[in-house]
Order: structure tokens, then sequence, then C-alpha cells
């Protein structure tokens, strides 16, 4: 196993010798620019207006579910006044 793995290593740093350029460049597979110590472009007219859109969609979807169902994050019934509860119910023993 290790003959194995030394031959295909030494096969690989073969092929690195035999085209140096390799070790020097990096394939960059992005379309956007670069940017170094600069902010990035400003988004387009389009993008900020989708943005915009989708943003007040998601708000008035928020607050009209908590307008018209507030029952999903307070809860439907009130809280039990927990000085009503018995011993019995807590089950805490008799005296």
């Amino acid at each position: 196993m290790l003959i194995s793995k030394g031959v295909a290593t030494l096969k690989a740093l073969q092929k690195l010798r035999s085209n140096p350029i390799q070790l020097k460049q990096s394939v960059r597979n992005s379309s956007a620019g670069w940017n170094y110590r600069v902010g990035p472009p400003p988004p387009s007219k389009t993008v900020v207006l989708a943005a915009e859109i989708v943003q007040g969609f998601a708000w008035w979807w928020v607050l009209w579910h908590l307008w018209t169902e507030p029952g999903h994050v307070f809860g439907e019934f009130e809280y039990p006044d927990p000085s009503k509860w018995t011993n019995a119910e807590l089950g805490i023993p008799e005296d």
C-alpha cells in the first residue's frame, strides 16, 4: 500500500515539474470583479427594487399574521394562576 501511494505521489510531482506555470497561477472561476481594500460595487437599481419588494412582502406577512392570528405567538389560552393550584395537582404529599 505504501508503494502504491508513493508511485502516485511521484507521478503527480513529475507532472508539476513538467509544467511549472501551474504552480504560480491559480484558476478563478468566478464571474464577479475582484475588490482589494475597496468597497464592492453598488448593486443595480433592479436588485435594490427587488430586495425592497421582497422585504416589504415579508414584513407584511409577519405583521398581518401577528394581527389576525396572535395565538400562534402568544398562545391561545390564558396562563393559569399558580396560586389556585392544589397540593394534589402539584404532586405534593399530604402533611
